[in-house]
């Protein structure tokens, strides 16, 4: 069972710039809980990736950047 997003990571998430989509893409997430290993999976790195990207420590691959923008539109699409 998912364990949810811990408050340190959450803050650091609210303090990063969304300009970096990693962070982009860990507000959308956050917001849905949708589990880490979930978009660990889905992009096929580390859980410790995901939570660089998305405290905005680490810049996604640029080469991804069309497929994170493509599930963050997924995303909010099921938030509605």
């Amino acid at each position: 069972m998912a364990q949810g997003y811990s408050f340190d990571l959450v803050e650091a998430n609210k303090r990063a710039s969304a300009k970096n989509i990693g962070v982009a893409l860990g507000r959308v997430c956050i917001k849905a809980r949708v589990p880490v290993t979930q978009v660990a999976g889905h992009f096929a790195v580390s859980r410790m990736t995901i939570y660089n990207w998305f405290k905005g420590d680490v810049v996604p691959r640029v080469q991804l950047t069309s497929e994170i923008d493509k599930y963050i539109a997924s995303v909010k699409k099921k938030l509605g």
